[in-house]
């Protein structure tokens, strides 16, 4: 077979690839509004086929329910499917290596989990309502809970090595009271439930990770 043949079949194939991402990701983007009006049980497929513009075998295609839930975390989250992002390797992880001192970590993390959680928040809040009567879902749950706390120790450790960590508290104690504070649920309570704007929220996380979690 001639090069000249191949190219036209390699063409259309990668045309086709593009295609099927494109229409993944409208059905994700789909499935992040849905989950987040809805919650889990009320969102249907049809719904997001739907918002999405798709029938609804093509939403069927992509997995089942629980698969685009987490795929709508994900991309709620950072943009881009997959388990295992190692959060350092991100934008932000390689953001915050640069900092040159605590006070310029308790402000980074401030603004990062500001821009992290207030997308997440509906559909992170979708899982949280369904999870612990839902035992499939629960041990998902489980699952990202521990994924989570790993990243917040490899955090953590860099902020030990570079001597800003406080010393007086366990190193457990200090990974379990970070994970709390930049947690979801703690943003929807401060600014969904209290009330309170998304830069008092900001100004929250910057003061309770410098006076909980770093060296005074």
């Amino acid at each position: 077979m001639s090069g000249a043949e191949t190219r036209p079949r390699a063409y259309r194939s990668e045309l086709r690839q593009q295609q099927a991402a494109q229409t993944r990701r409208r059905i994700i983007e789909a499935a992040i509004e849905e989950f987040s009006h809805h919650g889990y049980q009320a969102a249907t497929l049809a719904q997001i086929a739907k918002r999405a513009g798709v029938s609804i075998e093509t939403v069927q295609k992509q997995g089942p329910k629980t698969a685009l839930l987490w795929a709508a975390v994900e991309v709620a989250s950072f943009g881009v499917e997959g388990r295992g992002l190692d959060f350092l390797t991100t934008g932000y992880g390689m953001a915050m290596l640069k900092i040159p001192d605590p006070d310029g970590f308790a402000t980074f993390i401030g603004e990062t989990f500001l821009v992290l959680n207030e997308p997440t928040a509906g559909v992170w809040t979708a899982v949280t309502g369904v999870a612990p009567a839902d035992s499939e879902l629960r041990g998902q749950f489980v699952e990202r809970l521990a994924e989570i706390r790993e990243q917040v120790e490899n955090v953590l450790r860099v902020v030990a090595e570079r001597g800003w960590l406080r010393t007086d508290v366990p190193f457990d104690d200090l990974v379990e009271a970070f994970c709390v504070i930049i947690s979801v649920e703690t943003y929807v309570r401060f600014v969904r439930l209290d009330g309170r704007s998304p830069g008092q929220y900001k100004a929250f996380l910057t003061r309770t990770v410098r006076d909980t979690i770093l060296r005074r």
